[in-house]
């Protein structure tokens, strides 16, 4: 770690890796005897290669999401050696997470960590050559801009259609590729979407369907096989959109299934009348926000910063004589209070697990917290 994306190569002269850029410090012989070792099979795969590899090292990546998806996605991008991984997601690690979300573990869960610091720490511990960014924070339509500038790529590994939605207004308008994808149960959905030469997710799904009409992973459950296919699916698409960039290939609605072993390349054609990209009409990016939601299947109620967040340390010193289990971790406060766990974000925003009534969420909230709503 610690290197700057401008000081990676894949591999030494003899190897035909990419002189350093001008102006850039060059790498010493050692390190670049371990740099090729470290990638020699991806860059033997001769439609990748050493360009590729080139093209890697030097790119930012955006993950929403480190759960199920996110987790194998932001992985597959570490170990590849990408510049620089920016990571995002608003929860917090639980046990139930285990058995399908490959970069946490049972000490991180029962710490009730932040997703994104979690998975930070644990591709860190891994070593390699990637610098991660983590952002603790619920993406939405006013920080998105933020967290993914100047991103090569965005990777979908979020579990709600609007944030997909909003990912696809945002992709579109500012015509970055991005790569949508979805699991639940033993199946999943793969969409690469490249702006202005392919469909878009509106083109396919014109509208998000109505709440509760599709199986969700709460309802229907998941498995971890299904999330591995589907990530990696998605993951060697967004490795060839980097690598690769030029290269013409026809992306498809891909649909897979590993309880019955069934894979299908489904139709993905461009609509003429589509709202995004034929009337770059962005809905999603200007839409009011700001409400507290309760989150599907979790038992929990999210409620939005208000005005500017209060220093956590500060907090913990303002909280009830009634708040327990109090622990102040790097991005977040959590205590437990009249039967509901509070976590309270350094961005503002607060999850209060225990209820999935918002009316009593507020409530709470304005107890525990001192302001309303």
């Amino acid at each position: 770690m610690g290197q700057s994306v401008e000081d990676r190569s894949c591999g030494s002269e003899s190897q035909g890796a990419a002189p350093p850029a001008e102006g850039a410090r060059a790498p010493g012989a050692r390190h670049l005897e371990e740099l090729a070792q470290r990638f020699d099979r991806q860059v033997r795969f001769a439609p990748f290669g050493r360009e590729g590899q080139a093209n890697l090292v030097s790119a930012r990546v955006l993950v929403v999401g480190c759960g199920a998806l996110g987790g194998v996605l932001a992985q597959t991008f570490f170990r590849a050696g990408v510049g620089e991984l920016v990571l995002v997601d608003r929860d917090v690690v639980e046990l139930s997470n285990l058995p399908r979300q490959v970069l946490f573990d049972e000490r991180q869960a029962r710490a009730g960590m932040p997703k994104a610091l979690a998975a930070r720490e644990t591709l860190e511990g891994s070593g390699g050559t990637s610098s991660v960014r983590a952002h603790v924070l619920h993406l939405d339509a006013r920080n998105l801009a933020l967290v993914a500038e100047d991103v090569d790529l965005v990777l979908d590994g979020t579990d709600n259609l609007e944030t997909r939605y909003l990912l696809n207004d945002f992709c579109i308008e500012r015509g970055i590729p991005w790569v949508y994808a979805g699991v639940v149960g033993s199946a999943g959905l793969v969409l690469p979407i490249l702006p202005g030469r392919s469909a878009c997710l509106a083109c396919v799904f014109p509208a998000p369907p109505p709440a509760g009409a599709l199986p969700t992973c709460d309802t229907a459950g998941v498995l971890l096989p299904a999330v591995g296919a589907v990530a990696s699916f998605a993951a060697g698409f967004g490795l060839r959109l980097v690598a690769r960039p030029r290269d013409e290939f026809e992306p498809a609605l891909i649909e897979l299934d590993t309880w019955n072993g069934s894979v299908r390349r489904l139709g993905a054609a461009r609509d003429p009348a589509c709202r995004v990209c034929a009337r770059h009409e962005f809905v999603y990016l200007y839409q009011p926000g700001g409400e507290a939601i309760a989150l599907c299947g979790r038992n929990t109620v999210q409620v939005p910063a208000r005005g500017r967040p209060r220093a956590l340390a500060a907090l913990v010193h303002l909280l009830p004589a009634a708040a327990r289990e109090i622990r102040l971790h790097e991005a977040m406060l959590r205590f437990a209070f009249e039967g509901c766990r509070f976590s309270v974000f350094a961005d503002g925003r607060t999850l209060i697990e225990g209820t999935n009534d918002v009316a009593r969420a507020r409530a709470l909230f304005e107890r525990a917290l001192g302001e309303p709503a």
